[in-house]
């Protein structure tokens, strides 16, 4: 990366930060603090109040409440230009009537920057994302992908330490997303700036982040890194949102070795959660953690409930298993093809875990299964789904 564009992050803290819509509230008094150079991704289903909060931090919403600061200095009462920040959108918002390079300088002939330090620094931040060789094109002679790279490069041209990005990649095809996830990870190690990253896809965040703060109706569940979040879900909806779930409910018991359910299929243990015995409560662990054996074959001790598979999904380098337990709930088993065991649909099988593997958590009432506002039982694939700006927001 040239040394013209490098750059260190700032830290961003949010305290009490609220959005209201009448009525409505968006944001809900959250509370959030990214690091230097961090990249943090704000991830949820549409609605959930995370494209808000980028909005607010950018400027291009007003606060209801709360603190926004940037280095420790409030920065909410600053319109977007002066608050510093660059920012990528899902739409690209190039203008079509200009080439490539006059994108990408379109930020700093705003900022008074002479022609010849411009041209300089948009030729580092075209060859940064890889388009040097594109400057001379307009918009629509590019692909959607090299649109992107364009509108990363106008982003930080002028060396933001804080970068805001609203699912940059949402309207690209999953090969080119992969791809272009890799060039913005690598272009945010070169650079070192803050990223602020929204999202709902939830592979893109465990690729990409530091961090991730999970957003459920305007309020944060769970922050924590990727790994954090995949392996130690704090709530019912972090587990069934970010990632596949296999999920066993019953009543929690008291146990020796840490929680324990008792479901359809017997007392399953967990050596992690805190549930008060007596609570409706749900045993949560990931589909790779299950193993699958044949139903007449030996079956070490520990956690098994018995059940028949119902559907194989090929995957590639690996297959899921679809099984139906005793009480008619499908879990979900994922299995390499090298460890693969030889169940086939209709075959009665033990579904087998180890305690360190799983968590108990609490059931809230609205997330039972048969409630009105739960959702379909045991669909761990399920995910909610998810203009440009104007030019005084193109400012920023």
């Amino acid at each position: 990366m040239p040394s013209d564009l490098e750059t260190h992050g700032a830290s961003i803290a949010l305290r009490g930060l609220t959005k209201k819509y009448g009525d409505v509230t968006a944001v809900d008094g959250i509370n959030l603090q990214a690091q230097p150079g961090e990249f943090l991704t704000l991830l949820g289903p549409s609605g959930s109040g995370k494209t808000t909060t980028l909005n607010m931090i950018a400027g291009f919403e007003p606060i209801t409440a709360g603190e926004l600061l940037i280095d420790d200095k409030p920065v909410h009462a600053l319109p977007p230009h002066r608050r510093e920040i660059g920012m990528v959108f899902q739409h690209y918002a190039l203008f079509p009537h200009m080439s490539v390079q006059d994108n990408v300088a379109y930020p700093l002939r705003q900022r008074k920057i002479g022609r010849a330090e411009r041209k300089h620094l948009v030729a580092q931040a075209l060859e940064a994302v890889g388009l040097a060789h594109l400057g001379h094109r307009k918009p629509r002679q590019l692909s959607g992908g090299q649109q992107q790279r364009v509108a990363l490069a106008r982003a930080m041209v002028y060396g933001p330490r804080v970068l805001l990005m609203d699912e940059p990649l949402g309207a690209l095809d999953k090969k080119l997303r992969d791809s272009l996830q890799l060039e913005i990870k690598r272009i945010h190690a070169e650079l070192g700036t803050t990223f602020v990253y929204v999202t709902h896809d939830q592979d893109e965040a465990l690729v990409l982040s530091d961090r991730v703060a999970v957003f459920n109706s305007g309020r944060i569940e769970q922050i924590g890194s990727a790994k954090e979040l995949y392996e130690r879900p704090q709530t019912m909806f972090v587990a069934q949102f970010l990632g596949e779930s296999s999920v066993f409910h019953g009543i929690a018991q008291p146990s020796p070795s840490g929680s324990a359910v008792m479901s359809a299929g017997g007392m399953l243990h967990a050596v992690r959660g805190d549930v008060r015995p007596g609570e409706r409560a749900a045993l949560v662990l990931r589909p790779e953690r299950l193993r699958v054996l044949p139903a007449d074959g030996p079956v070490p001790d520990g956690n098994k409930v018995r059940g028949r598979v119902t559907q194989e999904i090929y995957l590639g380098s690996s297959r899921k298993l679809e099984i139906s337990l005793l009480d008619g709930a499908p879990v979900l088993a994922r299995e390499s093809f090298g460890a693969a065991s030889a169940s086939r649909p209709g075959d009665e099988v033990w579904v087998t875990f180890r305690p360190e593997d799983a968590v108990v958590l609490p059931v809230p009432a609205s997330t039972e299964p048969g409630s009105d506002d739960a959702p379909a039982r045991f669909e761990p694939d399920r995910v909610q789904a998810a203009t440009p700006p104007t030019t005084q927001q193109m400012k920023a």
